[in-house]
């Protein structure tokens, strides 16, 4: 029987921390690193950060727009790196952003969820403001091949905060309501374990203005976390940050990371590693 998203975090947690390496191939990234603004480039690129994280890391995360942009080209690259990222043992989060309804988010959720497609990984990032439900397809099949989702939940951008800010007829925010959606669902199905659905939700912002404190979680979330490093917050502030949600917390890192260059990425993710693993929370 294959193992839980939540029971494979858990193992990669303790034996190799939480630091999540965004593979970000922006084109400023491939300019700085030497590598043309191409497909070839940006799987190039991606290939070095996993040679850089395999070992040291263990989750990597590619953002799928800037291999995207490239067409089907870029998807072949991309699908190199998503290979060459399992091959190394990394667990890998496609930064899709996926969101549909019906038998369209069924098919995006077998692209990225089915084990031997293509575009494999083990866990997607999915918006759930179509509504909540709409997610149904993409975690049901996460929890049938031990994948991962991750629902954007609460996030740095201005233009999501009147979206995510709002109340519901419970007086909740659609923030907070999204939480407490993951949190039910966890706790159906991985009582008394760390769950296979998890929330994104930015380290920049703060989790009380967005009402995330008035819903104590009843199960360990996983919490992909962006925000750290280039963005401004502080890996040492992780636990106050979180709060009861940080034995969760994924910390994601891209630029800050990426910026040190082909010749020195490998020696920046160690020292991110380690400063995750001091952090408290």
């Amino acid at each position: 029987m294959t193992a839980s998203f939540g029971t494979r975090l858990d193992e990669v947690f303790v034996r190799s921390g939480r630091l999540c390496v965004g593979i970000d191939p922006h084109r400023f990234l491939l300019e700085a690193w030497g590598l043309p603004d191409t497909a070839a480039g940006a799987g190039a690129f991606g290939l070095a950060v996993v040679e850089a994280a395999a070992g040291r890391a263990g989750i990597v995360k590619p953002q799928v727009a800037f291999f995207e942009r490239f067409g089907s080209a870029g998807y072949i690259a991309l699908e190199g790196v998503l290979a060459a990222a399992r091959d190394a043992g990394l667990l890998v989060i496609g930064d899709a952003k996926r969101g549909e309804i019906g038998t369209s988010m069924e098919g995006y959720a077998e692209a990225w969820l089915t084990p031997g497609s293509p575009l494999e990984v083990d866990a997607l990032t999915v918006n759930p403001y179509l509504g909540f439900g709409s997610l149904q397809p993409a975690l049901e099949l996460a929890e049938q091949h031990g994948k991962g989702v991750f629902v954007l939940t609460a996030t740095s951008n201005p233009e999501g905060r009147d979206v995510q800010l709002a109340e519901d007829r419970a007086g909740l925010t659609v923030a907070a309501s999204m939480l407490d959606e993951i949190d039910h669902w966890n706790a159906r199905h991985h009582p008394g374990a760390t769950g296979s659905i998890g929330a994104v939700i930015g380290a920049t912002l703060r989790l009380e203005e967005f009402g995330l404190t008035e819903v104590p979680p009843t199960t360990t979330l996983p919490i992909l976390a962006p925000g750290f490093g280039h963005q401004g917050a502080a890996v040492a502030d992780l636990g106050s940050i979180y709060g009861d949600l940080a034995p969760g917390v994924i910390v994601s890192e891209s630029r800050s990371i990426l910026a040190a260059g082909p010749s020195g990425i490998a020696d920046a993710v160690e020292r991110s590693v380690a400063a995750v693993r001091s952090a408290r929370g």
